[in-house]
């Protein structure tokens, strides 16, 4: 029977991986992975054999249709991205559309993701929190922060590594120097490291370093 499946895979460690996404990474027909030559590191240590497909947010628009109508002729497929959780801040979110709207089920796996462990992690409320992913380079940057500065719930950002001390100065005018926040980077790798205390104080560590891995950043709320 057709299924698309949507497999979290590590985020760093590859031990982080259960033994029910392994197995259907083996059993099904095809895996659609964001970059094939980081996904085939993790298929050779777990010596998974299965087709590789490109399907990164340069193709989605394109492959949908194809994916779908392979789908429907009873191929069983895992979308996967380079680590993580797929739609989550990576593509995956039209091809899971395109599968509920023409009736292919869906299965999401439960497994690894960045925000969750940054989250509890950095010691703030984390009952209520808001999950902003990456905020716009750009166009809708100064919109977005002026909201975010307004919430009374916790807020969880992605952010590059390179641009890192850049934003942390761009949330001393929005959210104030003294607003608490926490980052993590590298979780789980061997390198991995949580800064916590002030906008201000954050600043001062990361000022005059090399800052290398991805980068999750969780704010106080107002």
């Amino acid at each position: 029977m057709s299924k698309l499946y949507i497999v979290p895979t590590p985020i760093g460690n590859l031990e982080d991986i259960t033994l029910r996404a392994i197995r259907i990474l083996k059993e099904v027909d095809l895996i659609l992975a964001e970059d094939t030559r980081t996904s085939y590191r993790l298929m050779k240590h777990y010596d998974i054999s299965t087709p590789l497909s490109s399907h990164h947010i340069h193709n989605e628009h394109k492959s949908v249709d194809q994916m779908v109508m392979r789908l429907q002729a009873g191929e069983t497929m895992a979308l996967i991205s380079d680590a993580g959780t797929p739609a989550i801040s990576d593509p995956g979110f039209l091809l899971v559309r395109a599968c509920v709207e023409n009736g292919i089920e869906v299965d999401c796996l439960p497994g690894a993701t960045a925000l969750i462990p940054a989250l509890v992690n950095s010691g703030l409320p984390n009952d209520k929190f808001h999950f902003e992913g990456f905020l716009p380079h750009k166009k809708g940057r100064h919109t977005r922060l002026q909201k975010l500065a307004e919430m009374e719930h916790t807020i969880v950002l992605y952010e590059s590594p390179h641009r890192l001390l850049k934003a942390l100065k761009k949330f001393t005018e929005y959210f104030g120097g003294e607003r608490k926040i926490s980052v993590s980077r590298e979780i789980s790798k061997m390198h991995e490291e949580t800064v916590r205390g002030t906008i201000e104080e954050v600043i001062q560590v990361f000022e005059n370093r090399i800052v290398k891995g991805e980068i999750v950043i969780v704010i106080s709320g107002k």
